[in-house]
């Protein structure tokens, strides 16, 4: 990709800093369909291997949801990394682009399922997961690890005993990661706050970061 070539073509693109050498890119919404068909038409980035949704948190404000794009050139054998922002945390939404690589309907679908991102123009938006009644994102940061009772869909009839939350190991959440310096990887992994009013874990947290 020439990286030169791309922003005159872009001038709302800016270049993010990546720590693995793959060319990146904050892309705003409304400019993102027309880049990712610049990508595959023009750069020959012919697929899009993997969407990341992400929640930076309540204290982001408007700038709370969005997603980390990657898409995968199989003659270049060359990642580049988009990331888009959605512009409302309250109804968080992008353009779908399903239209422009056939592998976005399932990820995106994904992505609406377990954070609550809409994307536009989706062919059939529908939860890939849970049930369409289903009234959370459990990939969203304020998500309990413990999870949340929640009404059965009829499906479930004769199954409620087995359909109960169970804790998870860590008894809880939201996660949150050491602030100090540890010596063992497995010791850096997140992990949840005790909450004796809830019964469950709570605190503070990384960004979840979806699909990676």
């Amino acid at each position: 990709m020439d990286v030169k070539k791309t922003l005159l073509e872009f001038p709302c693109l800016k270049e993010r800093e990546s720590a693995d050498g793959i060319k990146a890119f904050d892309c705003p919404k409304s400019h993102l369909e027309r880049f990712a068909r610049y990508l595959r038409d023009v750069c020959q980035y012919n697929s899009l291997t993997d969407m990341a949704s992400i929640d930076m948190g309540e204290e982001a404000g408007e700038a709370r949801f969005g997603v980390v794009y990657h898409f995968f050139s199989h003659d270049k054998k060359r990642y580049v990394r988009v990331v888009c922002m959605c512009d409302s945390s309250d109804e968080p939404s992008l353009p779908s682009l399903c239209s422009v690589y056939k592998g976005a309907d399932w990820l995106e679908r994904e992505a609406f399922d377990m954070m609550g991102i809409a994307f536009e123009g989706h062919p059939n938006l529908h939860r890939i997961l849970m049930w369409d009644s289903y009234p959370w994102h459990p990939l969203r940061k304020d998500f309990p690890l413990c999870g949340k009772e929640a009404p059965l869909p009829e499906s479930f009839e004769g199954n409620e005993d087995a359909a109960k939350v169970v804790p998870a190991p860590e008894n809880g959440g939201p996660f949150h990661s050491p602030s100090c310096g540890t010596k063992f990887a497995s010791e850096r992994e997140p992990r949840a706050r005790f909450d004796s009013s809830s019964g469950c874990k709570s605190g503070t947290s990384n960004s979840h970061i979806h699909g990676l």
